[in-house]
């Protein structure tokens, strides 16, 4: 991999995976339609596109090749069938962040527990179906119609100081402000990753010649109860939960669905603990309140 192309590259983990894919000496260009500032500065390419826009698309890598494309921003089959049209004939691999939101409930699932080559394929667009749905038609868009050779990635919740949705932020300002967090099951596990290590990871199976989905999270599972209880003593605060008054919740599932990554630690990629950096990572969101 001496080439790579990045769509989502500017914002979260996936300034990571650009930070990763440097650090290995790769020439990246990244791809996005924002004018916004990036941190890169003249260690990457540039394109302005809206990765949405097939024809737009087409016309800004024409007569363009990588070694490798990584898009963080396929949601759906019609958004696969975009990118197999304006990279077919461009690129040796592909590599897209899909989710663990494509299994259904359950514990200790691996790979297997969702088939993306025989799943109904059906082309849909992301307001017509629901995250984990788009998703799953943008595996099976890509495992059976597919172009060129394919990874996804199917990761959690990632957390990290970069998030825009503050889901973590979330729970952490209604602790700190003595507000009650609403769960529907507060003692539903998860699983998690950590920003930088989903852009790592990213590019290390990037530098890999793995195909098909695979699954990547920090190790140790943690029930939504223990989670708002670690808050609170870190902070020092009661913690109050609800299961009675319905409010925003953004981890607020109603099941447990956790990943397992043997697959992954099996080819040799070392995962890390969720405590060795969770406590920290509390730490330095609850100082953006105070």
């Amino acid at each position: 991999m001496k080439t790579a192309l990045v769509f989502g590259g500017t914002r979260f983990f996936g300034r990571n995976l650009v930070e990763a894919l440097l650090s290995k000496g790769v020439e990246v260009t990244v791809a996005t339609r924002q004018s916004s500032p990036d941190p890169f500065g003249d260690r990457v390419k540039r394109i302005k596109v809206d990765r949405f826009d097939g024809e737009a698309l087409k016309e800004a890598l024409a007569g363009k090749s990588w070694d490798i494309a990584f898009d963080q921003l396929c949601y759906t089959s019609i958004d696969a069938e975009i990118m197999s049209q304006a990279l077919e004939g461009k690129i040796k691999r592909y590599v897209f962040t899909s989710s663990g939101a494509v299994y259904d409930r359950g514990p200790d699932l691996n790979e297997t527990a969702f088939d993306p080559y025989t799943y109904a394929l059906k082309m849909v667009k992301a307001d017509e179906v629901s995250y984990g749905e788009g998703k799953r038609q943008a595996e099976a868009y890509y495992f059976q119609k597919g172009v060129f050779p394919v990874v996804a990635l199917r990761i959690p919740i990632v957390l990290g100081m970069d998030d825009y949705t503050e889901r973590l932020l979330h729970y952490i300002k209604a602790i700190h402000h003595g507000e009650s967090v609403y769960f529907v099951d507060p003692s539903v596990e998860m699983r998690f990753i950590h920003q930088k290590e989903a852009g790592d990871f990213l590019a290390w199976i990037g530098d890999s010649d793995y195909e098909g989905p695979i699954n990547a999270c920090a190790t140790g599972v943690i029930s939504m109860e223990t989670l708002m209880h670690q808050i609170g003593d870190l902070l020092n605060k009661e913690v109050i939960i609800t299961t009675e008054e319905e409010k925003e919740s953004p981890y607020g599932v109603y099941m447990t669905r956790y990943l397992n990554t043997d697959k992954a630690a099996g080819m040799g990629f070392s995962f890390t603990a969720l405590q060795d950096w969770l406590p920290q990572l509390i730490r330095d969101v609850h100082e953006t309140i105070k």
